[in-house]
């Protein structure tokens, strides 16, 4: 499995702008497990956004799609800090199961 954590900084006052941009319907989204778009509560402008991808190809291949595309283009005027990615090897969970 593939994981990516992301912290990012809206400008003043577009974080619901920017998470829905995020959370749109983009159509399918093959391979992936989890994407879960969170506010930061200790910073008005901040969230995260967690993701588990059955591997990194499939999360490469998310990039490419056309509502991945728009979502993105959207969100891109909205943010002032791109923050931090981590990326990780997600083992299993609620719902993932162990790690194939």
């Amino acid at each position: 499995m593939h994981g990516l954590i992301n912290h990012f900084t809206a400008h003043p006052g577009q974080r619901d702008a920017a998470m829905a941009s995020m959370l749109s319907d983009v159509g399918a989204l093959p391979g992936c497990l989890s994407f879960i778009v969170a506010k930061d509560p200790a910073h008005p402008d901040a969230f995260y956004m967690t993701e588990v991808w059955q591997s990194q190809a499939h999360h490469a291949a998310s990039l490419d799609l056309p509502g991945v595309k728009t979502s993105i283009a959207t969100l891109i005027p909205l943010i002032a800090d791109w923050g931090t990615e981590i990326v990780t090897e997600p083992v299993g969970g609620l719902h993932l199961g162990p790690k194939a």
